[in-house]
């Protein structure tokens, strides 16, 4: 390929989810081939035609503008694309545009259109994906998805999938404190923290996690099946009589796991991977304990996935994963020992 330096000014277009090493790769390409870049940001009508989970375009803009501002300071203009080819066609002071495998074609387009509207065509620089550590494209929708971070790494490292893991005394500190937004009510009737908790969530786009057999039951009690529950027949590890267990008939699907009290186990680790991927209402059923099963269920769910658990005496619990929590989650995983 010949010298790309040189250029007065390159044209980036793309949806820019959750910036990742991909997009910062295809900005590095920009940023050294030409004096002036303008990145050209899909308009959120555009965005949720592509998925309902993509980020607000001020939130895309703004990572990009942190970005700029520490690699490319007053060289790198931000602006909003409403349709598929933008400004590209038409804009005169262009002169190359950055493309992967998939958009190349896109660009050969937009050099027709150039063409037919009497201007020069644009140099096409085409950069290859990014692949993550495991040699699969980064890409925002696998980081939506949650199978990898910004950085194309796993959420969950190889051995905890394989090994027990057992809470270290330095992460009971964290554990306590709730990751998410309580909503109180009173304990006999917990219906009533549970509605207050529902009427601020999207539960109709978002997969739905219940941990916790009072969280599980107070949801179907008023109607609403989750699509993942997780009990153990127990409430503040004390089992619960035969008359008060969770009903598992509204579920699609049983799955059983071992999960000894303070411990995380590849048993449970399975159970949660399975329940993600079955598309259908699935309850865990775990012998031993719950109560960190969280854990696992960030670190394994799609961006969004909204998880619900009781609070003794206080309410439910109602955690969005974002990226975020997942960090969270892993940090605090690096605490726990391997048995």
């Amino acid at each position: 390929m010949e010298d790309e330096a040189g250029f007065r000014c390159c044209l980036v277009g793309g949806t820019f989810d959750r910036l990742h090493a991909g997009h910062r790769l295809l900005l590095d390409a920009a940023v050294k081939a030409a004096e002036s870049v303008e990145v050209h940001v899909t308009s959120d009508v555009m965005a949720d035609q592509k998925s309902s989970h993509i980020q607000s375009f001020e939130d895309r803009r703004a990572a990009l503008l942190d970005w700029i501002e520490a690699h490319a300071p007053g060289r790198v203009t931000v602006h909003q694309l409403n349709d598929v080819h933008g400004p590209a066609p038409h804009h005169a002071g262009a002169d190359c545009i950055v493309a992967t495998p998939e958009t190349r074609g896109q660009c050969e387009v937009i050099n027709q259109q150039r063409a037919g509207n009497g201007l020069s065509l644009l140099f096409i620089i085409e950069v290859q994906h990014m692949l993550d550590v495991n040699g699969g494209i980064i890409s925002s929708s696998r980081i939506r998805n949650g199978h990898i971070d910004s950085d194309g790494h796993p959420w969950v490292s190889p051995e905890w999938t394989m090994q027990t893991l057992r809470m270290h005394p330095r992460a009971e500190p964290e554990l306590k404190t709730p990751m998410g937004v309580l909503y109180k009510g009173p304990e006999s009737s917990p219906e009533v923290a549970m509605y207050a908790a529902l009427d601020e969530m999207d539960v109709a786009s978002s997969l739905l996690v219940a941990v916790g057999d009072i969280t599980v039951a107070t949801l179907l009690s008023i109607g609403v099946t989750p699509d993942i529950a997780v009990i153990d027949g127990q409430t503040k590890r004390e089992a619960l009589d035969e008359a008060s267990r969770v009903d598992v008939a509204p579920f699609d699907h049983v799955l059983h796991a071992v999960n000894p009290p303070g411990q995380l186990t590849p048993s449970l680790f399975q159970a949660i991977g399975d329940a993600i991927g079955a598309n259908q209402p699935t309850v865990i059923v775990v012998e031993g304990e719950e109560d960190l099963a969280p854990l696992f269920v960030h670190l394994l769910a799609p961006v969004n996935t909204v998880v619900l658990y009781g609070q003794p005496r206080e309410g439910v619990v109602v955690q969005n994963s974002q990226l975020k929590t997942k960090q969270r989650c892993r940090r605090l995983l690096e605490l726990f020992e391997v048995l």
